[in-house]
């Protein structure tokens, strides 16, 4: 799970739209005949430490760049709600005190369903593991050798359970002595999801929305769906795959993005069960309905085997692009 509080590094590219069918005949006669294609209003920023992107297309201009600068206050109220970075968000005041009085109503939503993203994912998804980042992180920067000790890699699994979790309607609790927690592995696939609720409550049809995580809307063309490309681990200036999102989300995980030691043997990707921080593939994508789920997920799957993986999607449903430590092909699954 993704606790670094430095700049994560871009797993996703938008790519250009590509010349596959959005839908049947009648929806691309009707795109057609709505008159000529706008061009998108562009926002490049930081959202939670990742790159962001926002491209809109609406034929009222001054209209689209009203719903950016709405975006983007929608993003800054959920930063202050979510952010490891900041000391007065509300994570980290629960973080702080061990509960939370009165807590943002989205600050309750997203953990109810980390919760149950980690019952779902046999405790693979599970947002307590930032004791196992600040021990991890702690020794890296004292240049002490890595992995920590079994004694104190048991001493921070003592704080890490999601169980221990408890979200009642007035409070939210932390049932561990020391236990903090990290949204990182979910938060940016769920302020995608709100930003895209947003747009398209206020009436936008077609937009691409990357707070980290990416959800096509709509579509950038009449007959061509919005893509994103799954950056090779090894050269990210190369895509590996590109994934066409029409009213999807898509979501990549690679430890590769935040190594905790030069080699990179280290990551930010940390098994909630052992403590190991060493990933079973270098690269996780997922394709979902929605970007909390794809999130989600691709952090889960990231300590998975292929069986495993493959009796999840078939539940959820949703397809897994995944890459292996050996370099070897990229596998699809779903």
């Amino acid at each position: 799970m993704n606790t670094s509080r430095a700049p994560r590094r871009r797993f996703l590219g938008i790519l250009a739209a590509s010349a596959a069918l959005v839908g049947p005949g009648p929806l691309r006669a009707a795109l057609r005949d709505a008159g000529p294609w706008p061009e998108p209003v562009t926002w490049n920023g930081i959202a939670l430490g990742a790159d962001a992107q926002l491209r809109l297309l609406h034929p009222d201009r001054a209209h689209a760049e009203r719903l950016v600068r709405m975006a983007i206050a929608e993003v800054h109220r959920l930063e202050r709600v979510f952010s490891l970075y900041r000391e007065d968000s509300a994570l980290m005041r629960l973080n702080r005190q061990g509960r939370l009085d009165d807590p943002p109503a989205d600050l309750s939503r997203l953990l109810t369903q980390a919760v149950a993203f980690g019952e779902r994912t046999g405790g693979l998804f599970d947002p307590s593991v930032q004791a196992l980042w600040d021990l991890y992180a702690a020794r890296s920067r004292a240049g002490r050798p890595l992995p920590p000790t079994p004694a104190e890699l048991q001493a921070a699994l003592t704080k890490v359970d999601y169980r221990a979790i408890r979200v009642e309607e007035d409070a939210i609790v932390l049932e561990r002595p020391g236990m903090t927690l990290t949204l990182n592995g979910i938060a940016q696939g769920y302020i995608t999801d709100r930003v895209t609720e947003l747009l398209r409550a206020n009436g936008l049809t077609h937009a691409m929305v990357d707070m980290g995580e990416a959800r096509g809307l709509g579509s950038p063309a009449p007959d061509r769906p919005w893509r994103a490309g799954i950056a090779d681990p090894r050269d990210p200036g190369r895509i590996l795959d590109s994934i066409d999102l029409c009213d999807q989300a898509l979501a990549t995980s690679g430890g590769y993005g935040t190594p905790l030691d030069p080699a990179g043997r280290f990551t930010h990707l940390f098994d909630p069960h052992t403590g190991q921080a060493t990933p079973r593939w270098r690269s996780v994508t997922v394709r979902a309905s929605d970007a909390t789920t794809a999130d989600a997920l691709s952090t889960a799957f990231a300590q998975m085997p292929a069986d495993t993986i493959r009796g999840m999607i078939s539940r959820f449903p949703v397809q897994a692009w995944l890459m292996a430590p050996d370099d070897g092909p990229l596998i699809r699954l779903g």
